[in-house]
């Protein structure tokens, strides 16, 4: 149990940084080399490693040699098992706007054109 909280947090804590986000957007759509993502997040190499270590950490992304490249890709399984945690939630927020929607359209009076509408 403590392992897989371990593992939640380390993954919160990554999609917290929104550098990182952009970095998973970017290899959510393909494998992309260190280089491409520095071009796309537009910051040095350094700091962008320092984000992938963060994310490989997380078990957020796996990285594959191709000669002297690395590719990264997004590793999806953690994200799941976030969106598996947070299901519960958004089903009663989703009951709880619904409710405060019916109750707005019992109570609710008309609002009046005002003189600018009027003919």
């Amino acid at each position: 149990m403590l392992v897989a909280v371990q593992a939640d947090l380390a993954v919160l804590e990554a999609i917290a940084e929104p550098t990182r986000r952009r970095i998973l957007d970017a290899v959510r759509e393909r494998e992309r080399s260190v280089n491409e993502l520095v071009e796309q997040v537009g910051m040095h190499q350094p700091g962008v490693s320092r984000h992938l270590k963060v994310l490989r950490d997380a078990g957020l992304v796996e990285v594959r040699r191709d000669a002297q490249r690395r590719l990264y890709r997004l590793r999806a399984e953690p994200l799941r098992e976030l969106d598996a945690w947070l299901e519960p939630y958004r089903a009663e927020w989703a009951g709880r706007l619904d409710s405060l929607e019916q109750h707005l359209l019992r109570t609710a009076e008309p609002i009046p054109p005002s003189s600018k509408e009027r003919p």
